[in-house]
């Protein structure tokens, strides 16, 4: 499974497919969370509204995209998880994850949600999907008058 480039609406291969899938399943999270913490998801700041999905979501997802979608899929493709037969269906040229390769992805991502990573705001190692909602109540304080302390997150 090698990527051809991106291909998003529809995918057009079976790595696209996974990457999309994890987008989407990220954008989930970030937008479960944003609504959790009490921030309102049309109102970003970097994406514009002009489609159905909410700027703010958008915003957020980009600290988290490499880290929480592309390192999972990228690392269960060179593991060579994916069978192409079972996980994928094809129709045309649009490629998408079969039951089989949904339940599959589905524990990808959500291994990595659960995975812990030391966090550099507190330092301690804490689960992605608790470093996503600090993360959007860092951007809370920002708004709120404590600039400096959203989207400290580097990876290395």
């Amino acid at each position: 499974m090698v990527p051809r480039g991106r291909s998003k609406h529809p995918p057009r291969d079976p790595f696209n497919a996974l990457l999309s899938f994890g987008y989407g399943m990220l954008f989930a999270m970030v937008h479960r969370t944003l609504l959790g913490v009490g921030l309102e998801p049309a109102f970003g700041f970097f994406h514009q509204p002009r489609s159905s999905a909410p700027p703010l979501v958008l915003d957020l997802m980009e600290l988290f995209r490499v880290p929480l979608a592309d390192i999972p899929v990228i690392g269960s493709v060179n593991r060579n998880q994916w069978n192409a037969e079972s996980d994928f269906s094809v129709a045309g040229a649009q490629v998408w994850l079969s039951d089989n390769g949904r339940k599959k992805a589905i524990a990808l991502f959500e291994g990595r949600f659960n995975d812990s990573h030391k966090y550099p705001f507190t330092g301690q190692s804490l689960s992605w999907a608790r470093i996503v909602e600090l993360e959007a109540r860092l951007l809370e304080k920002e708004w709120a008058g404590s600039p400096g302390l959203y989207a400290c997150l580097r990876m290395r």
